[in-house]
């Protein structure tokens, strides 16, 4: 057979019949390590650059092996693109008749069930939702797949979508009356037959937790696991091994409980009073702590007088909800289902309210109108180290931003993997003539009150320069804020503002505007790709170290600390290189692109731990004279 590398190699048949493909030594490198990672079921921790072309060299061995794989990616928009666009041209070139699957979240899919209810009890907020619901029950007869990804015309934060798809806590499993017809079954069916299942990370640790617990799986008998964007994995993780309740889910259990007395005579009466009682009582907790920070430990707010007797409240109105449907739950499949939700929340109640086990991190969070508890594990490797030696499959790990400063001690300890094969591969792209490094001089400690005035007197003549084509980068929202309020007075270029407009409005209108300038902090450092010349300068405020205040960081900090540990250089250090490298790389997405990176933090050259966040970027010219950013871009 051909190994995967010479497929990909001049002489294969990518080259010859793709238009414009361009055989890289990085990516026949990735895809020969990937291949023997699959065939001798190891673990893999492969970090490369941008422009590696890193989804042909693991999609490439994954279909030549003949194993079943399992690929997951950071997002459903990368899912999709994987699975319509990359995989199929991948099958094409190759004459792969292997199976493959698409599988999301139960949530992406329209449950058959609910939408008849929803139509059947016609509580709408506007004429619009009604219309809405209509539109979906015309798509609900034509759709194959139930993917509501295809239902391109309803926006994805809808409040009509809660109300026709299953959570996991809802759906009423093979009582349902459409359960023939479901297409979570479908999609589930169909990635248990397939040779190649293309999921994300959220469905993959949340099946993953399942199996954990006995309950079966999705996902049996891979061969190997690769999880792209795997720089996201330790903080998804800490998710799906929480445990969690919020107010939205009580809220939705009480819905839910009156939604089954449709059909059944007499429970309506004796269940709505315990509803109201319940929903009050959610109203009440959330205003006791209304005063409290919007996250902090559970210690924070359990000695106050008033959160303890509504928490008091809160727990007996849903012991008396769970009592009550207890006595009526044998009457229906729906009211067993809710019976069933109503005393895991209880139990959950419990254990979250219970804040003095040493294992995990018990936090709440506030929302505008709304609250959660959660627990966190201290230690993620445990249970991730034990997923792996259950599965018996090789683990491939990649992204561009893994190593710090060459090293993936970091992400290695975070996962547990214990002395993992490591391939650290630079981007092919030529930084030193694409790219240049503006360090400005003169520039305060970010803890300076002006900081981010003086930021922007230094950003302004390099948009100047640049003609705009500019993203702004900002560690914290208030930074952001401060930004867009001094910026139009400065500027006359289009600026888009991140919380002005959905996200992918703001970069189709930021791409089509030529010159614009777009302000975004946390969720614009990532999976963020504007290639060409609307992009030509990326700068950021300050060194992105997570935010002091988060309780499941200053749990694992203190830990650290009583471990003889250093937690600066050990976690945050490693964190924000990581951050930082995700945000650097928004600059030069094509082999034709030309940019500056303004790095603002003056710290980068007056502490020593900068030197390991510029070791970990792209080797980059650097300079500290704002002339040659003006004759960069004169060039």
């Amino acid at each position: 057979m051909t190994s995967a590398a010479d497929l990909l190699g001049a002489d294969g048949p990518f080259a010859r019949e793709i238009p414009g493909y361009a055989p890289r030594a990085s990516q026949q490198t990735m895809a020969a390590a990937v291949e023997e990672a699959i065939a001798e079921r190891q673990m893999l921790v492969a970090e490369a650059g941008t422009g590696t072309g890193k989804t042909f060299a693991y999609l490439v061995p994954a279909l030549m092996s003949g194993k079943r794989v399992i690929v997951s990616t950071g997002t459903k928009a990368l899912q999709d693109q994987l699975f319509h666009r990359d995989l199929p041209q991948v099958r094409s070139v190759l004459g792969a008749r292997l199976s493959a699957a698409l599988l999301k979240g139960r949530a992406n899919y329209l449950c058959l069930h609910r939408l008849d209810q929803a139509h059947q009890e016609g509580r709408f907020a506007s004429r619009e939702q009604t219309s809405q619901l209509q539109a979906i029950r015309a798509w609900a007869k034509r759709t194959l797949s139930g993917d509501r990804a295809e239902l391109a015309e309803l926006a994805e934060d809808s409040p009509l979508w809660p109300r026709v798809t299953s959570t996991t806590e809802n759906c009423l499993g093979a009582d349902c009356p459409m359960f023939n017809d479901c297409f979570v079954v479908k999609a589930r069916r169909a990635a248990q037959e397939a040779d190649l299942v293309v999921v994300n990370h959220h469905l993959l640790f949340a099946d993953l937790a399942i199996k954990r617990e006995g309950f079966g799986e999705i996902l049996p008998g891979a061969h190997a696991f690769i999880l792209d964007e795997a720089h996201q994995i330790p903080e998804l993780a800490g998710q799906f091994f929480s445990v969690t309740l919020s107010a939205r889910q009580v809220n939705e259990l009480a819905s839910d409980a009156l939604s089954e007395c449709a059909n059944v005579s007499g429970a309506l009466a004796l269940l709505q009073p315990a509803v109201d009682a319940l929903n009050a009582a959610v109203k009440r907790v959330r205003l006791a702590l209304d005063r409290f920070p919007a996250k902090g430990a559970f210690a924070q707010i359990e000695g106050d007088g008033d959160v303890e007797r509504e928490l008091d409240a809160l727990r007996e109105a849903l012991g008396a909800l769970a009592g009550i449907l207890g006595k009526q739950s044998e009457r229906s499949r729906g009211l067993a289902s809710v019976d069933e939700r109503a005393a895991e929340q209880v139990a959950r109640l419990a254990h979250l309210t219970e804040s003095g086990a040493r294992d995990a991190v018990h936090w709440y969070e506030l929302s505008a109108h709304g609250f959660s508890f959660h627990a966190t594990p201290l230690d993620l490797a445990p249970p991730l180290r034990e997923l792996r030696e259950q599965s018996h499959a090789a683990w491939i790990f990649t992204s561009a931003t893994l190593s710090v400063a060459g090293r993936f001690t970091h992400f290695s300890r975070q996962l547990g993997l214990d002395d993992p094969v490591g391939l650290c591969l630079d981007s092919p792209f030529d930084y030193a003539h694409q790219a240049l490094a503006y360090l400005p001089q003169g520039l305060p400690d970010p803890s300076a009150a002006d900081y981010v005035d003086r930021v922007i007197e230094a950003a302004v003549p390099v948009l100047e320069a640049s003609r705009g084509r500019a993203f702004l980068l900002f560690t914290s929202h208030r930074a952001l804020r401060r930004a867009a309020e001094l910026l139009p007075a400065r500027v006359a270029f289009p600026l888009f503002v991140q919380g002005t407009a959905p996200r992918h409005r703001l970069l189709t209108d930021f791409r089509a505007s030529g010159n614009g300038v777009l302000l975004g902090a946390a969720s614009f450092w990532e999976g963020v790709d504007v290639a060409g010349e609307a992009l030509s300068v990326v700068v950021i405020d300050k060194l992105p170290f997570a935010a002091p205040d988060d309780p499941v960081l200053v749990a694992r900090l203190d830990a650290l600390r009583e471990a003889g540990a250093n937690p600066f250089t050990e976690w945050q250090i490693p964190n924000a290189v990581i951050a930082l490298k995700q945000g650097a790389g928004r600059l030069i997405r094509d082999v034709h692109d030309r940019g500056v990176l303004m790095l603002c933090d003056p710290r980068l050259t007056t502490r020593g731990y900068g030197k390991v966040f510029l070791a970990s970027l792209p080797s980059l010219p650097r300079t500290r004279d704002f002339a040659d950013v003006e004759r960069f871009f004169a060039g």
